[in-house]
């Protein structure tokens, strides 16, 4: 519990008010994690609201573990809100919560990517192509029919927006098209002209979806024929009809349900594609590699949308990423992003991602900020 105190110090002294200061230490004495004088010295002593709550965190954490936990369960009544936000843990013996996340990008160190960018199991990326970089971002928040609308879903898109430009990737975006609009838009970035110096490419969808497909604006309880087949991202930029994004990473995040099932179930007492090469010429690839997908959830199942705060699957990708891509590779980040949902306030949610159609090849590093 030291350990995750340290870990959340700078954004407590930054967000903690005086009031909440004085209930924590008034909790604490209460209980013996703090004595008299220590009680005195942090309210009494010297500096602003920062200082005093720069040496409350300082000597709590200092005394260990137990002393840790006391303030993390009375920050967690006193101020729910900032206890959500420093991601702090539930009880001992619960599902682990995921570390604190960063609200903004970490960079990664020069020295880091020297280390790696020579490596021949790692897909090159250069400072060059990084300046090439460019994602497709389709959100479909309105719908004809406003029984479908997505509320919430614009938080998603402007968090989503903002994470990619941040790791240098210029922004295509459209929101609220039909299914055969969202063909439209998946094709022509097929052509953009950056995909022949770019390193990869980010392709983010977010809409309701069935299993197989993402719905259009016009779709509704009659009328099911606006959708787009997931299958026709995978086409369009394939190695036969994409050839500038031969052998470089396409990252494919689609916030969608694949069904109307919950996707977990209550335990009782029962015991319990390959890719094909193409053929003629001097040289053939595979038809279909270097596809790294993240689907919101499995097959059958729904996706969670909160309509304040958006999806969980985009929410917990912000946040893994923001922190961990610094020094994570790709699948080592949606491994992170698909444990959060093992998070026991989020088991009820019955949603688990899935990495579907993988097909990289070496590890993939976003190296934010070279």
């Amino acid at each position: 519990m030291a350990g995750e105190l340290k870990s959340v110090r700078t954004l407590f002294i930054e967000s903690v008010s005086l009031k909440i200061i004085q209930q924590l230490v008034d909790d604490l004495l209460d209980v013996n994690a703090l004595n008299d004088g220590e009680h005195e010295n942090i309210l009494e002593g010297k500096g602003g609201r920062a200082d005093k709550a720069r040496a409350l965190i300082d000597s709590v954490r200092k005394k260990g573990d137990k002393a840790s936990w006391f303030i993390i369960t009375s920050l967690k009544k006193r101020d729910p809100l900032l206890f959500e936000n420093l991601g702090l843990p539930g009880p001992p013996h619960a599902t682990p919560k995921a570390n604190w996340w960063s609200t903004n990008l970490n960079l990664c160190k020069n020295s880091f990517w020297n280390s790696k960018k020579n490596d021949s199991e790692i897909y090159p990326v250069t400072k060059e192509s990084v300046r090439s970089r460019v994602a497709l971002l389709i959100t479909n928040i309105k719908f004809e029919d406003t029984d479908f609308d997505r509320p919430g879903a614009e938080v998603d898109e402007r968090n989503m927006q903002r994470l990619l430009e941040d790791l240098g990737y210029e922004v295509v975006k459209h929101t609220n098209l039909t299914g055969q609009e969202m063909d439209t838009a998946v094709f022509d970035f097929s052509k953009h002209s950056k995909l022949k110096d770019t390193d990869s490419v980010f392709v983010v969808i977010m809409s309701h979806g069935i299993l197989g497909s993402i719905l259009g604006v016009n779709w509704n309880n009659t009328e099911k024929s606006d959708v787009f087949p997931i299958d026709n991202i995978y086409k369009h930029l394939n190695s036969k009809n994409c050839r500038a994004l031969i052998d470089k990473p396409k990252i494919i995040i689609i916030q969608a349900c694949r069904g109307n099932e919950p996707g977990a179930v209550a335990l009782g007492d029962d015991p319990g594609p390959l890719s094909s090469a193409g053929a003629g010429g001097s040289q053939s690839v595979h038809i279909e590699k270097d596809f790294a997908p993240l689907l919101s959830c499995t097959p059958d199942t729904k996706a969670y949308r909160d309509n304040v705060k958006g999806s969980l699957l985009i929410r917990f990708f912000v946040g893994i990423v923001n922190t961990h891509a610094c020094e994570k590779e790709l699948h080592e980040l949606f491994r992170m992003i698909m444990r959060c949902f093992e998070r026991e306030e989020f088991v009820t949610a019955k949603q688990m991602p899935v990495k579907d159609r993988w097909s990289m090849t070496k590890a993939f590093y976003l190296f934010p900020g070279i």
